[in-house]
């Protein structure tokens, strides 16, 4: 029987050192900052395609450090005010008046959002929007950047997408954008929420055209625009709640893309109180398990013996299982610490990523109920999973297209 309970012991080790021998070295990435930022003379054209919906209070930063990049080609900013009630569009029209009267270059349109159709999801009903203007205004650009509102780009984030796009002829390129870890919620739980996105999607097996895995960071997305049209547009994924890693997936049949982490591409909206960290996850965790009662119950088992387990058997009295958790623990932390490391937080939060885990999963659980209540994909006050789901079962989600 003791045999029995040292190789039940052992499972937290087997699963630790496949992650860390066999997926892709996921725990490795590091903030990208090897694209050069060169560019070939003429540069291309590039449509930037920025969905808004009550982003008061930043929208104006990131319209500026749009039409304002270092990139030696022309930028067109459109940027879709989606039904905003906070006076979003009147921030990023002035924001846009005071670059453009600069002498800058670029250009700006303000698009006013119509009502949500049924079938789509908020943010990709208003990008459709977007990129329809896209065509009209643009319709030569050879790239089009789909970014969200709150995302702060450098000045030479353009100029350093469009050289890696450009140098490996990837159809995207896309970076996890830095996020904010000012409050102690966000330092206890903003680094395991990159840390297990990598997990879910290791980015070298994205960035391999061998790999079937294709994922994206919605934050910051380079499309090549003959890409975008080979797919059928936008419309392709109308109804995805977790719309990036879709349409990862839909550019990678296209050709080679890739993904990483920013060095030079922010969030400036935070998730400063607990609340707001858990409601990020509880929006689209279940979706991301298809909304699988059993693909659910698998999850909730992985992370206790993946993360719960560990520690639990480091305080077993049986011979032989104490090492066992110990050595799991320290897999576990390991892993974790390059992590840390690049949102610069002490090593001293490694041991915790087990309570962490626990958050993640409790929130996960959660995801699950509020879509068995009618109330899933919850964002800026719409439940979208309930929108796409009754489109679904009427069958016009594709003539809302």
């Amino acid at each position: 029987m003791l045999e029995i309970f040292i190789a039940l012991a052992g499972v937290p080790a087997g699963i630790w050192l496949y992650l860390l021998l066999f997926r892709g070295a996921f725990w490795r990435e590091r903030p990208d900052a090897s694209a050069p930022a060169s560019c070939d003379s003429p540069a291309p054209e590039i449509v930037a395609v920025v969905p808004a919906r009550n982003e008061a209070g930043v929208v104006g930063n990131v319209v500026s450090a749009l039409l304002g990049q270092d990139y030696p080609g022309l930028v067109t900013v459109i940027l879709v005010d989606d039904n905003s009630t906070d006076g979003t569009g009147r921030e990023a029209a002035e924001a846009a008046r005071v670059i453009l009267a600069s002498g800058s270059q670029n250009r700006f349109r303000l698009v006013a959002g119509k009502k949500l159709a049924t079938g789509w999801t908020g943010k990709l009903w208003a990008v459709h929007q977007g990129l329809a203007e896209a065509q009209r205004v643009a319709p030569k650009a050879r790239y089009v950047l789909l970014t969200d509102a709150d995302i702060l780009h450098a000045p030479d984030s353009l100029i350093s997408l469009v050289t890696r796009a450009e140098d490996g002829r990837f159809n995207l390129v896309s970076l996890m954008a830095r996020l904010r870890t000012d409050t102690f919620a966000e330092k206890a739980l903003i680094p395991a929420y990159i840390f297990f996105f990598q997990k879910l999607y290791p980015f070298a097996w994205v960035r391999d055209p061998k790999h079937k895995l294709g994922a994206a960071a919605g934050g910051c997305m380079l499309v090549r625009a003959s890409a975008l049209k080979e797919i059928g547009g936008i419309a392709a994924i109308r109804g995805a709640l977790i719309d990036d890693c879709a349409l990862g997936r839909a550019i990678k049949k296209t050709g080679p893309i890739w993904l990483g982490l920013a060095s030079n591409v922010s969030s400036l909206r935070g998730y400063p109180a607990w609340g707001d960290i858990w409601n990020l996850i509880a929006r689209s965790a279940f979706t991301q398990l298809n909304h699988s009662t059993l693909l659910l119950i698998g999850s909730v088992l992985g992370m206790v013996l993946t993360y719960l387990l560990p520690p639990l058997l480091t305080i077993s009295g049986a011979p032989g299982i104490r090492p066992l958790g110990i050595i799991a623990w320290a897999m576990m932390v390991f892993a974790y610490l390059p992590t840390l490391a690049n949102y610069q937080r002490s090593p001293l939060w490694e041991p915790f990523l087990p309570l962490v885990a626990g958050y993640y999963t409790l929130a996960t659980i959660a995801s699950a109920w509020r879509y068995w209540r009618g109330k899933g994909g919850q964002w800026k006050g719409r439940a979208q999973a309930e929108n796409v789901k009754h489109a679904k079962g009427r069958g016009d989600a594709k003539g809302a297209a």
